[in-house]
């Protein structure tokens, strides 16, 4: 099977789990399935991210609905971002446009995501 389909189906399962329990709280793993189609164009590998990243971030702003989430979503985009030293930081800023997606919080290794309370 082809890997971006495998990718777009944990994409789609994982959002449908968020969203079939109520009160569930946001986790890095949820936000990592759904940023993980993203890392080629964050690491510079393509002019603009794929339908799969750009559905990813479309879920990862669904994810973050209190302040609780939003700041539990930050933590999580701020530790995946640093977990890939080759991040290119204009990707990451200009990510959410590209997909034409507003985030609530910024993708950025540096973020104070206290500010997402």
């Amino acid at each position: 099977m082809d890997s971006r389909v495998v990718l777009s189906v944990i994409v789609v399962l994982a959002v449908v789990q968020f969203f079939a329990q109520p009160g569930y709280a946001v986790t890095c793993g949820e936000v990592d399935v759904a940023l993980l189609p993203c890392i080629g164009y964050l690491r510079g590998s393509g002019a603009d991210p794929t339908p799969a990243c750009c559905d990813g971030v479309k879920a990862v702003k669904g994810m973050g609905q209190t302040p609780a989430d939003k700041k539990a979503c930050c933590n999580c985009v701020k530790a995946a971002a640093n977990r890939y030293p080759d991040l290119k930081d204009a990707a990451a800023q200009s990510l959410p446009a590209k997909c034409g997606v507003q985030l609530d919080i910024p993708i950025s290794r540096s973020v104070d995501c206290d500010k997402y309370v």
